[in-house]
């Protein structure tokens, strides 16, 4: 089963996480704090009070950065949308693959290979956290895209400032639709945990049970896996393609796994060897040479030893 889901921006503006945001323009994380504050002049004074005068500058270039975010966030409501592509599986993991059953037969199921840690205690896969195939019971896994209507990029091309705000809202926006579909299907898509109520907060320290892993992250570091994610559910149903490098386009997107077991866990796969390559190049239908320019930074570490 998969749904697309569509927000308005004041639907997934609260799901910003604005540490990020400011991350990006260069200002300390801390200021994203500005967005916690009351909307209220004596609350704004109140906080800018708070810093040292070494750091005021920044501070009220923060609050000014805001204020424009949220201006521009208010400016693009109604003409701009995000959007969210989300599929429930019945799943199994099969040593390191991850078995979709799409039907009752088992040659339309489709195949995720997962690569696995190599170092450390626990040498973690996702596979980890489904029921083994052997088990014949069925798992659920989930599997999303999101984004955001391309032209919001490309908005104030005459106006860098605006243009690069525009640009960078765009990406935060992503990620908080991706924040927002989660917790739908937390609550009621898949409905694992129907009574949660966790303020954006706790839903940025991930206090929700289950895990959300993106493509391109430590844990899921090929990013070409954004083609068998593209297989699986068509990622242009919400206006996204891929480039040959299996980069998302428009640039203000994501896409990812999602996971309920409640012991999972986010980690890093880290360095792999030659062997893994090999298996995982055969898992996945591919030569090892194809694979090498994905895997480019997990293979460094092999040739520097080399």
């Amino acid at each position: 089963m998969d749904t697309i889901l569509n927000y308005s921006l004041h639907e997934v503006e609260p799901y910003i996480n604005w540490l990020y945001f400011f991350n990006t323009w260069g200002l300390p994380p801390r200021m994203g704090a500005v967005a916690q504050q009351h909307d209220c002049p004596s609350c704004r004074a109140a906080w800018l009070s708070s810093f040292p005068d070494s750091e005021q500058e920044k501070a009220q270039e923060a609050a000014r950065l805001y204020d424009d975010a949220l201006a521009m966030l208010h400016q693009m409501d109604g003409k701009i949308q995000a959007h969210a592509l989300v599929g429930l599986y019945d799943a199994n993991a099969r040593q390191d693959d991850i078995v979709v059953h799409r039907s009752e037969k088992s040659e339309d199921d489709f195949i995720l290979p997962m690569l696995r840690q190599q170092h450390g205690e626990q040498c973690l896969s996702w596979a980890d956290f489904l029921r083994p195939e052997e088990s014949d019971v069925k798992d659920t896994l989930g599997v999303f895209i999101t984004s955001v209507d391309e032209k919001m990029e490309h908005s104030f091309p005459d106006d860098d400032y605006r243009h690069l705000l525009c640009q960078t809202l765009a990406d935060r926006l992503a990620e908080a639709t991706a924040e927002r579909m989660h917790e739908q299907v937390r609550t009621s898509l898949w409905g694992y945990a129907p009574d949660e109520r966790l303020t954006p907060t706790e839903l940025f320290q991930e206090k929700y049970t289950g895990k959300r892993p993106a493509v391109g992250y430590p844990s899921l570091p090929d990013q070409s896996l954004n083609f068998l994610i593209d297989q699986l559910m068509g990622m242009q149903r919400i206006g996204v393609s891929l480039t040959p490098s299996g980069a998302m386009q428009p640039h203000a997107s994501t896409s990812g796994l999602i996971f309920a077991h409640p012991a999972s866990t986010h980690f890093a796969i880290g360095p792999i060897d030659d062997s893994q390559l090999q298996d995982y190049a055969h898992r996945r239908g591919l030569t090892p040479e194809e694979l090498r320019p994905f895997l480019a930074a997990n293979l460094t570490h092999q040739h520097n030893n080399a």
